[in-house]
């Protein structure tokens, strides 16, 4: 009896065949491509995030790496400056020492160190002065080297001016008490005399052949 119903039933047009077959356009398709859109979306926001968070750590890390190399220059720095100058009040106390021995060999005339009585002194009093000398230097305490030598206020501190127009203006002609540097500062500076004005004994004589 169903058998006999189909047959009779009439043949679907093309148009109902193809609606029964073929799913909608804009049904669930289009709700599926909104979906994957809005997952990138958020994945390109997380993937932002996350580089800006890592660009901020990297930031942080290199700002507290270079303030330990600070920290670390400062504190060898600090620490080379308490060795090498830890002692400068001792060594401006010693200089004095210096001074008194410097004074007792410049005060002996030239006609008495030909005494016996010198002659068996005077050795003592410079071989006490070298030693105390070869001493400082141990410390990093040296002498200025100032007589012949150009004025430098850095290092010398000018008293008088000598005329001599053999040597050229600015020279160190006299030093009344020794300078003395410590390290790389100076620790008290050459008390010294410096030729004045004048000319070079070269141009003198273009002068008076002129």
């Amino acid at each position: 009896m169903d058998r006999m119903n189909k047959e009779n039933q009439p043949p679907l047009n093309e148009n109902e065949a193809r609606d029964d077959s073929v799913p909608e356009e804009n049904g669930p398709v289009a709700d599926s491509s909104d979906e994957n859109a809005e997952a990138v979306s958020e994945q390109d926001r997380i993937i932002e995030k996350q580089a800006a968070e890592i660009a901020d750590m990297k930031d942080k890390l290199l700002r507290a790496m270079a303030e330990f190399e600070n920290m670390r220059r400062r504190s060898e720095r600090e620490k080379l400056d308490a060795h090498n100058y830890a002692v400068t009040k001792f060594a401006r106390d010693m200089l004095a020492v210096s001074d008194n021995l410097r004074r007792a060999i410049e005060s002996i005339p030239a006609e008495a160190r030909e005494t016996e009585e010198v002659k068996h002194v005077l050795p003592g009093i410079e071989m006490t002065e070298a030693e105390l000398l070869n001493i400082l230097e141990k410390y990093k305490i040296r002498k200025i080297d100032a007589e012949g030598q150009k004025f430098d206020p850095n290092l010398h501190q000018a008293m008088y001016e000598i005329e001599n127009p053999a040597v050229e203006p600015g020279t160190i002609l006299h030093v009344t008490q020794s300078g003395f540097v410590i390290a790389d500062r100076l620790l008290r500076p050459a008390m010294v005399g410096v030729a004045k004005g004048g000319k070079k004994a070269s141009e003198s004589r273009v002068d008076e052949k002129v």
